[in-house]
């Protein structure tokens, strides 16, 4: 009798902690009417344009699971305070182009004088449990409140480490227009954000921010939920057309013949940004491995690669620098510019720039 009433308690708190603000809205009424509707939609969830399962072939969730709980790595996390520089960003020359990395995939970039935000996260944590997934020492040194007004916040998908509650609560304000894919408009709205300051698009379609600016909603091979029912929001990448450069934001995806397709039709890039961290072979079809990740820019068509989604969080089991050191031996192999600044340096996007290793250090 009392484990049953455990049991109901447990489930009840469960139901209620999910009902929290910060999980978001499932899309519903006209927005999921529209969603039904689209061709990259079926079973009652999005799909991705090829077959892409949660593990590798072979692969258990049992595996994964041990392989978790006894993990061998002992440099998931880094040994020393992330280098890294604060510039103040509400000051920027606008005549520059300039870009930001705030670790992981979030970032700034000053374009045309137009000023664009991507995936930002700067509460300390990629996860809801705020005591879990936390950033690295030294690799959220930024916050809101130290954002220049923005004219395009940019949303790839809504995964925790991608849309942050707290972070987007708070940057409201600051915010003209909000670019996200299908169905996370209906976590925005929930959050305060009005339904006219949000441009919400299907995979190829274009929208015309102003003139001489558009923007290019493009797939990604991976998923989406921030609780237990998954795929009910698109994940996706962008196309960002300027009157001087192209850029790609690539947002999270495994490898797939979709990059080649991209550069096909909108390439070459000037830059492409694109995740190289948190990867394992038990999951290569929703994350790339770091030498994919080098011929997906080949594929792309870019002149530079910019990798992401590394040093601010442990959420898969490689060392910490692992994916920015196989990046650069196969950059190097294939002799494409590798952009690896410090989080919060200053990258010139309109000239040549030389970068330290800053992971590199006597402790490591």
């Amino acid at each position: 009798m009392y484990f049953i009433i455990s049991i109901l308690i447990i489930a009840v708190f469960v139901i209620l902690y999910l009902r929290l603000p910060k999980f978001g809205k499932l899309p519903s009424g006209n927005s999921l009417l529209k969603i039904k509707s689209a061709s990259n939609y079926s079973n009652n969830k999005f799909q991705n344009i090829n077959q892409t399962p949660d593990f590798t072939e072979g692969v258990t969730i049992y595996q994964v699971l041990k392989e978790f709980i006894f993990n061998n790595e002992k440099n998931t996390k880094p040994p020393i305070i992330i280098p890294s520089q604060k510039n103040n960003l509400k000051q920027l020359d606008l005549s520059k182009n300039i870009l930001v990395w705030f670790g992981h995939s979030s970032y700034l970039m000053q374009i045309d004088g137009k000023i664009f935000l991507v995936d930002p996260i700067f509460s300390g944590s990629a996860s809801p449990l705020k005591f879990t997934t936390k950033s690295f020492e030294g690799s959220n040194n930024y916050s809101v409140d130290d954002m220049p007004l923005i004219d395009y916040l940019i949303i790839t998908h809504d995964h925790w480490d991608h849309l942050d509650y707290d972070t987007i609560k708070r940057i409201n304000t600051k915010v003209s227009k909000v670019i996200c894919s299908l169905g996370v408009a209906e976590h925005l709205v929930k959050w305060g954000y009005t339904r006219n300051k949000i441009i919400e698009k299907n995979w190829y379609e274009t929208e015309q921010l102003e003139f001489g600016f558009e923007i290019i909603t493009t797939p990604g091979r991976h998923f989406s939920g921030r609780s237990f029912r998954r795929k009910q929001t698109l994940w996706a990448s962008y196309v960002l057309n300027t009157p001087s450069l192209k850029i790609f934001i690539g947002g999270d995806s495994g490898y797939d013949k979709h990059f080649e397709e991209i550069g096909k039709l909108h390439g070459p890039f000037d830059l492409a940004i694109l995740e190289c961290g948190q990867y394992n072979k038990n999951w290569k079809y929703i994350h790339m491995l770091p030498e994919e990740t080098v011929q997906a820019a080949i594929d792309l068509n870019a002149k530079k690669l910019l990798p992401v989604h590394w040093a601010k969080f442990t959420l898969a089991l490689h060392a910490w620098d692992d994916s920015i050191k196989r990046v650069l031996v196969d950059a190097n192999k294939l002799n494409l510019p590798l952009l690896h600044p410090m989080i919060g340096e200053l990258v010139n996007l309109d000239r040549h720039q030389v970068f330290s290793r800053w992971w590199e250090t006597e402790s490591n």
